[in-house]
């Protein structure tokens, strides 16, 4: 049996699960015994998607966040978003399986060097990615996602002097497309950046057919042999309606689940990695969270989301605002 210290020490609950054990029809009767709702990101493996109530990207995870109707969120993600959907609908217990699945690229970010970089460029609007730390969130005035983040920017005057923060490759793919005075934060993500221009054009040499579509936290170069460049929730949409058959995918692999899902007639291949034996760039972080992992954390309601609330209140103001900028652009 674990205890709450163990919990602190580990950061998720260590207990042998009987052998046998049917992982799906346990956590589906804890979900219903507990009014529990299981968010996941498309970032997550395929079994943890289709036992989820809600995947999406950042975006929408937020929306269902702030609108959810259960006493349990537990959130198949990594500690960012758990925090988003604490901030965003605080009087619901949340749950994250693993305390341990952190980001990359929030931790590029830490919130005392963020606070002097702010102080020492005053009067600037602060807009942040929504993949940071509440911390960071706080001393922000809109949050932003890769699906609107470019939207956010443009919404605002044009004379409007800007900092964007954390993710350096979403901020120069923003910067490169409007002619904005902004200061951009010298964060990334791991996974974006770990891509290999050389052997995803060794890919597309076998497969001239293929379509190349990435994420915008990728780098430059990889950017720029793009076919299409979206969110997560933006290459799904595209892949949907788009004429080709067969995709190079540079982005987190998870999503594929969802793209053959959704078009089993066409062919996903995801782009190799620079090291990588496995072919592909996985974020370990959200690899973390496991079916075993969910099914002890419902069935003993830890790990446990705690917050500050004066923290939440700080952070949520600027997620409102984004929330409030994309239902008013319809995005």
């Amino acid at each position: 049996m674990f205890k709450r210290s163990d919990i602190t020490e580990k950061g998720y609950i260590d207990e042998k699960i009987e052998k046998g054990t049917d992982l799906k029809a346990e956590i589906n009767k804890l979900r219903k015994e507990k009014n529990a709702v299981i968010l996941a990101h498309y970032y997550q493996t395929p079994d943890i998607q289709d036992i989820a109530d809600f995947v999406g990207d950042s975006l929408d995870l937020s929306r269902k966040a702030a609108s959810v109707n259960a006493d349990i969120i537990l959130f198949a993600g990594v500690h960012f978003m758990a925090e988003t959907a604490k901030i965003l609908s605080p009087q619901t217990k949340v749950l994250i399986p693993d305390l341990n699945a952190g980001c990359s690229l929030s931790d590029s970010c830490p919130p005392e060097e963020f606070k002097k970089f702010v102080e020492a460029n005053p009067d600037r609007t602060v807009i942040t990615y929504i993949n940071s730390a509440a911390e960071i969130k706080a001393l922000s005035d809109i949050i932003c996602t890769s699906t609107n983040a470019f939207k956010i920017v443009e919404y605002l005057p044009e004379d409007e002097k800007l900092i964007f923060a954390p993710d350096r490759n979403l901020g120069n793919y923003i910067s490169n497309k409007v002619d904005r005075d902004m200061l951009i934060w010298q964060g990334a993500c791991h996974v974006h950046e770990e891509f290999s221009l050389e052997r995803i054009l060794d890919i597309k040499n076998s497969n001239p057919d293929a379509s190349i579509i990435v994420h915008p936290e990728c780098e430059l170069p990889v950017r720029m042999v793009a076919d299409f460049i979206g969110s997560t929730g933006a290459l799904l949409k595209h892949i949907n309606k788009d004429d080709s058959l067969k995709y190079i995918v540079g982005t987190e692999p998870g999503i594929i689940h969802q793209m053959k899902k959704n078009r089993p007639d066409k062919t996903f291949i995801p782009a190799p990695a620079k090291d990588s034996t496995c072919g592909c760039s996985e974020c370990n972080f959200m690899k973390l969270i496991t079916m075993e992992k969910i099914y002890l954390s419902l069935k003993y309601e830890e790990p446990e989301l705690i917050m500050n609330d004066e923290l939440m209140k700080k952070a949520e103001r600027p997620i409102r605002k984004m929330l409030e900028i994309s239902d008013h652009l319809g995005i």
